[in-house]
């Protein structure tokens, strides 16, 4: 059963096309990558998904809910997270505190509960305090939990930002380029846990990546974007023989 599916999404700012006819269509449990070159609407197109953008035309499913007109709230409250390409965290914050802010729409309960803080308001506090531990624990960040985020590494706070992402416990993963500016084996770590997260915790994960090297060894599915269309899709396998992506990666002769 499909995921998600985007049916001919279209976005279009002023003249220009950002995205044209797009379809996708996200199985779940697998890892789906999307590819293409700078400027190819790879971005725009997980916009639309999270709600950031609103389609010009055509339509976005989740399941049985219609997605195309969604908030960013709506469609993280749905199970569908998203780390994005540029850091979005609380640099003078902890990684803790970071991550148990994340958590906020999960604290479901009344004025009243948190003004006497006992029963149910502990008991929520303290899920909400063992998941994020869990997340801390799975991304390996012990050593840095205290720390503030923006006395970190470039390649520790792109961690951070995929446990943030993982604390709202989505069904679907949206990972925007989390390797971008990394070392080999801060690589390496990242591709181990986008590997653990299908394996391990049964996670969805739509992956923009323009390192092909990774796209190509751990997806099970690919898309090809070029200025804003779909110009291949596939297999690994299928994507390394098709004419027109390897036009648009690498020129005609």
């Amino acid at each position: 059963m499909t995921q998600l599916i985007a049916s001919e999404v279209t976005l279009t700012f002023g003249g220009l096309h950002a995205l044209s006819n797009v379809n996708i269509a996200i199985e779940p449990g697998l890892i789906t990558s999307i590819i293409g070159p700078n400027g190819a609407g790879k971005t725009s197109l997980l916009n639309c998904i999270s709600g950031f953008y609103h389609p010009t035309k055509g339509k976005i499913l989740y399941g049985q809910r219609d997605l195309t007109h969604a908030s960013p709230h709506q469609v993280s409250s749905m199970g569908i997270a998203r780390a994005f390409q540029n850091l979005e965290l609380f640099r003078g914050l902890s990684v803790l505190d970071n991550l148990l802010l994340a958590r906020h729409q999960n604290l479901r309960y009344s004025l009243l509960h948190a003004i006497i803080y006992y029963g149910k308001a502990a008991r929520v506090e303290a899920e909400n305090r063992a998941f994020v531990e869990k997340v801390i624990d799975f991304m390996e960040l012990e050593l840095y939990r205290k720390k503030t985020v923006g006395n970190l590494s470039y390649g520790v706070q792109k961690r951070v930002e995929v446990a943030r992402a993982l604390t709202l416990a989505p069904k679907l993963l949206l990972l925007d380029e989390p390797m971008a500016g990394m070392n080999i084996e801060e690589k390496e770590d990242i591709v181990r846990f986008i590997l653990d997260l299908k394996k391990e915790w049964g996670i969805t994960v739509v992956l923009v990546e323009h390192d092909l090297g990774v796209v190509m060894d751990i997806s099970d599915r690919i898309y090809v974007l070029d200025f804003g269309e779909i110009i291949g899709s596939g297999s690994p396998k299928d994507i390394a023989a098709n004419s027109k992506v390897i036009e648009a990666y690498i020129g005609e002769d």
